[in-house]
């Protein structure tokens, strides 16, 4: 079970592991209302929101925080990244704050990443949890561009492939990103004997 109802992860994540003939299936098919996201680090809130759809019904969950750390601003909006313009924010909202805030920063000093902490919990009170990290360096544009993906996506320009990453095709956006990387390892850890 994927401890989320975003839709563009889970779409991604199903993308990721249909070759192996899984589907990740989302909390909301549980009714499993969101965690309360607490923790103050990438890792926290994802252990928080597996442990608690894990509780919830009873099944491994796996779980993920990521965001976008953008260096001009100290790594904001990380953790808040889904709710940066506020609570209930759009896409769109969380992309005009985070151009205002860098509107006087020059390209050179637009550098961020994004970063992805993935969490598989085989049940609500397992000690080890597998834990697995991907991260994807890029910079900020200073207008929008593309329309494959989610949140951040149209600003985040990837420098290898000379595009945003909503301009990717998927499967290649799934090799590059931070969440196809931190999946990756995930799934290397579960499957290794």
């Amino acid at each position: 079970m994927l401890a989320s109802g975003n839709a563009g992860k889970l779409r991604e994540i199903n993308q990721l592991i249909g070759s192996l003939d899984m589907e990740a299936v989302p909390q909301s098919d549980f009714s499993v209302p969101d965690a309360d996201e607490t923790g103050l680090t990438f890792v926290e809130n994802a252990i928080l929101k597996a442990r608690h759809a894990a509780q919830l019904t009873g099944l491994p969950a796996i779980a993920d925080d990521s965001g976008l750390e953008v260096d001009a601003l100290n790594g904001a909006p990380g953790i808040y990244s889904s709710r940066f313009a506020g609570a209930g924010a759009s896409d769109a909202d969380n992309l005009q704050k985070l151009l205002v805030e860098l509107k006087e920063v020059p390209e050179e000093q637009r550098t961020a990443r994004f970063q992805c902490l993935m969490v598989f919990m085989a049940h609500d009170e397992d000690p080890t949890p597998l834990i697995c990290q991907g991260s994807w360096e890029g910079r900020i544009l200073f207008a929008p561009q593309g329309d494959n993906g989610f949140g951040y996506d149209p600003l985040f320009w990837v420098p290898g492939e000379q595009c945003t990453s909503a301009e990717l095709p998927s499967e290649l956006k799934n090799r590059l990103s931070h969440r196809g990387q931190a999946l990756q390892k995930l799934l290397v850890a579960l499957t290794d004997d």
